[in-house]
C-alpha cells in the first residue's frame, strides 16, 4: 500500500548570504520572471503521487507571495533555526497524518522530480530507513564550480561521503573527498553533491527538535549533521542527473547560473 506523502518547502526571509532569497526573481527562457519560491513550488508540483504540498515560513511577505501564485502556506515561528526544525513545526500543525514527509528546500528550483521520487521509493522499499537524502555524482563541470566557489571564499554546494551501505559518514561545505586530479567537463569524479532534499519518518522528525545542536552542525551550518551526531543513520540515495544541471541558489552569483540553465533548456 502506497504511503501518504507530503512535501513541505521551508522558506525564510533572513539570510546571512542572501537577504530575501525566496523572493529573488529568476527570468526564464521566454522572459517570464518568477520568484525563487514559486519556481521551487512548481518543482514540487512535478513530483508524482504526492498527497499535498505546503510552503512553511515565518515571514508574511513570503506567505503573501505564495498565496498569490496559488500555493498553500503553514505559518511557523521565528524560533526555527533551520529548515528541518521548520518542517517539524509545520507538521505539528498539519491536519491529517503523513507516513513520509519530504523537505524540499526552497532554494533548489532545478531539482528534477525523479530525485524526490527516488527518496520516496527508498523509504517505501525499506521501512528501517528513518531518513533519506539524494546524492549526485559530480562531473568535472560541477566539481570545478565547487572549487571556484571555495577559491573565491564562497560557500557553494554541499558534498557527502558515505559507507558501503550508502549510509552517510559526513556532509560538508568543503569539497570532500580531497582530489588534486584535473577532470574533464563531462568526466565522473569521486565527489558527490548532496542535493538539498530530505525524506523523514514523522517520529524521526519529531525527535530532531528534541535534540540540541551539536558542534558539527554549528561549525558547518548543515542541519542534517544533527542526525549523525545523534547516531541516527541517514541513507544516501544515488540519483542520476540525466543530462540536467542541478544547482542551488546559495549566493547572489547563483541567480545568473540558474537563469543560464533555464535559458539553455528553454524553460519558461
Amino acid at each position: 500500500m502506497t504511503e501518504k506523502t507530503v512535501i513541505i518547502i521551508p522558506a525564510r526571509y533572513a539570510s546571512a548570504r542572501f537577504e530575501g532569497k525566496p523572493l529573488a526573481l529568476l527570468t526564464g527562457a521566454t522572459g517570464t520572471t518568477k520568484s525563487l519560491i514559486q519556481r521551487s513550488w512548481e518543482t514540487a508540483c512535478e513530483v508524482p503521487d504526492v498527497d499535498d504540498i505546503f510552503v512553511t515560513t515565518d515571514d508574511e511577505r513570503i506567505a503573501q507571495a505564495v498565496k498569490k501564485f496559488g500555493g498553500k502556506v503553514i505559518m511557523t515561528s521565528s524560533n526555527c533555526r533551520n529548515g528541518t526544525e521548520r518542517v517539524a513545526e509545520a507538521l505539528e500543525g498539519l491536519v491529517g497524518s503523513a507516513d513520509i514527509v519530504v523537505n524540499l528546500q526552497g532554494d533548489a528550483p532545478l531539482t528534477p522530480p525523479w530525485f524526490i521520487t527516488a527518496l520516496i521509493d527508498e523509504m517505501e522499499r525499506d521501512p528501517d530507513v528513518q531518513m533519506a537524502t539524494p546524492v549526485l555524482q559530480c562531473d568535472g563541470y560541477t566539481l570545478n564550480m565547487f572549487l571556484e566557489d571555495r577559491r573565491n571564499g564562497r560557500v557553494g554546494g554541499t558534498t557527502a561521503v558515505f559507507d558501503l551501505n550508502w549510509d552517510a559518514l559526513y556532509f560538508s561545505k568543503e569539497v570532500l573527498p580531497f582530489t588534486d586530479k584535473a577532470y574533464a567537463t563531462d568526466a565522473k569524479t569521486p565527489v558527490y553533491h548532496h542535493v538539498g532534499a530530505y525524506a523523514y519518518r514523522p517520529k524521526t522528525l519529531a525527535r530532531y527538535v528534541e535534540w540540541s545542536q551539536g558542534a558539527l552542525e554549528r561549525f558547518e551550518g548543515l542541519e542534517q549533521l544533527r542526525f549523525l551526531e545523534q547516531a541516527t543513520k541517514v541513507r544516501c540515495v544515488l540519483v542520476e542527473g540525466k543530462g540536467r544541471v542541478f544547482w542551488e541558489l546559495n549566493n547572489p552569483v547563483d541567480v545568473a547560473r540558474i537563469e543560464g540553465v533555464l535559458l539553455q533548456n528553454g524553460w519558461p
